[in-house]
């Protein structure tokens, strides 16, 4: 009984693989749940196991999402610095995407813990929204309450100039740390 129980789940990591893979969009550990008809529980443990074996795959608050740098190796990444308060977080993030770029993740410097990294992939303000209205429905806090709201962002668009225009714009508005 044991031995299938290893097999089955082994089978359906292999199948939660293959959807991520097919997918674009962040796929929630409910829907994951569903499709493989277990617990959202099972799924979050399965995720895990996957990433343990190297899985490139990234918790969003939308969702899972299988990640390869491969893909993106025609992208521009910069990690930039920025400082706001909380009030100001839907102009960082919406100044970023309808620039075209993506926000990958977020990252503090904790004086206990060192660095700590989030992952975002904030790509367009479908997914700006869904994260500020997860933030709101949760009440949860952000990582840069940790540093009085200074933060880095690793961010990627298509070329060179959307990277420069977004951070003019969050110059300006007073948000960007040079």
């Amino acid at each position: 009984m044991e031995e299938r129980n290893k097999v089955f789940g082994e089978k359906r990591r292999n199948m939660i693989l293959d959807l991520l893979k097919e997918n674009s969009e962040p796929l929630s550990g409910k829907v994951l749940a569903q499709k493989m008809n277990v617990s959202r529980q099972v799924i979050v443990q399965d995720i895990s196991l996957l990433k343990a074996k190297g899985e490139p795959i990234i918790a969003t608050s939308r969702g899972y999402v299988y990640y390869e740098e491969n893909n993106e190796s025609a992208k521009f990444t910069r990690v930039i610095a920025v400082s706001h308060m909380l009030e100001e977080t839907a102009t960082e993030l919406y100044t970023l995407v309808d620039h075209g770029v993506t926000i990958r993740n977020v990252m503090v410097e904790h004086p206990i813990y060192g660095d700590m990294t989030g992952s975002l992939m904030i790509k367009n303000r479908l997914d700006a929204d869904a994260f500020l209205n997860e933030l709101n429905r949760t009440g949860a806090s952000l990582l840069t309450r940790l540093t009085d709201g200074v933060h880095l962002h690793t961010i990627e668009a298509d070329t060179e100039e959307q990277l420069d225009q977004a951070c003019q714009v969050l110059r300006r508005e007073e948000i960007l740390l040079e």
